[in-house]
């Protein structure tokens, strides 16, 4: 199979899996006391897990400013030393945060705060440009994102940022964006084997711009670890107060609607010898040439398996067929 992937009009060619940091950025909170990470983390092995994700052919590192409320783009920095030119930095903006306290403290969709937030992340990163820089509020009205067009515009010309894109599921606001930055090379959304947004792979294709996977195995429930008995989550991880957000969990354990729908699919996703994580990758690896999955990893063995799916390549077009069948009435509900 091809192992790399190009991040749409940028022309930037990483590996066909990347690595997402939020969790590795430790806690954040809410003034409400709503947790915005996945807890408690180890910065060596996350050091460690970076590492064995270069070595197994990534290159695609995706953080956000208010991971950890900056950590992650810390630990990131601290772990890319002396390896930068082996790495592509996407980074985000536009959620404030307080290292000091890691506290959320509210939204800034200005020309301003976006300048003065890759300034931070550059220093954090420990580099003097990052690669692709991305709007990180989902909702925002998409003429709020176009009056940020031209200072984007203005980072690519003096040499801080390569590209940018916007995080976020509407198809229409994505569309908006594209027509307007001529630098604009990805959309990040949510998408996964449970959650297909075909029409923002249409405006993907229609603008060449690269599909990054947010939520790849749909935060945990795509893997082996919620296949058994349910597995609460912390007070501090996301996951367990999840917000409306977040579909897939409910009171800290997996939601039973969603975590049938897994079901229903585990055999054909691990029918070759893969495992469901792997499958589940290797179905967006089958979706379409642009999706590029970014799942989150924080150790070497979750490293390992998600790098694992490059031996297998794309599901098998009868077992992609298969899934659909299987989950036709979730596509038909979301469509």
């Amino acid at each position: 199979m091809t192992t790399t992937r190009i991040i749409g009009r940028s022309g930037i060619e990483v590996g066909a899996l990347g690595m997402g940091c939020w969790a590795i950025g430790g806690p954040l909170w809410g003034d409400d006391g709503q947790p915005y990470g996945w807890g408690e983390v180890d910065d060596d092995e996350s050091i460690r897990t970076i590492h064995t994700a270069l070595d197994l052919g990534v290159t695609l590192f995706d953080t956000a400013s208010n991971y950890g409320a900056g950590h992650s783009e810390r630990v990131l920095g601290r772990a890319l030393a002396g390896r930068r030119d082996r790495a592509v930095i996407a980074t985000k903006f536009g959620n404030r945060s307080d290292e000091a306290t890691r506290r959320a403290t509210g939204v800034d969709a200005s020309g301003d705060h976006a300048v003065a937030s890759l300034e931070g992340s550059l220093r954090r990163l420990g580099t003097d440009h990052v690669d692709l820089y991305l709007l990180h509020l989902n909702d925002l009205p998409a003429t709020a994102a176009l009056d940020l067009v031209d200072t984007l515009e203005a980072l690519v010309t003096q040499g801080k940022i390569r590209a940018y894109g916007w995080s976020t599921d509407n198809p229409a606001s994505a569309r908006a964006f594209a027509l307007a930055g001529p630098h604009c090379a990805a959309i990040e959304h949510d998408q996964s084997v449970l959650h297909d947004n075909a029409e923002m792979l249409a405006v993907c294709d229609e603008f060449d711009l690269a599909s990054l996977n947010r939520g790849p195995l749909a935060m945990g429930l795509l893997t082996a670890k919620y296949q058994g008995a349910p597995v609460a989550r912390g007070s501090d991880d996301v996951r367990g107060l999840a917000p409306d957000w977040l579909p897939w969990f409910t009171d800290g354990v997996p939601d039973a609607a969603w975590a049938g729908r897994v079901a229903r699919v585990r055999e054909v996703l691990t029918a070759d010898g893969r495992t469901l994580a792997q499958g589940a990758l290797g179905w967006l690896l089958a979706r379409s040439p642009r999706t590029l999955p970014i799942p989150g990893c924080r150790t070497v063995a979750q490293a390992e398996e998600n790098l694992g799916t490059l031996a297998y390549g794309p599901l098998p077009d009868a077992a992609f067929a298969e899934v659909e069948k299987l989950l036709d009435d979730v596509r038909a509900a979301r469509a």
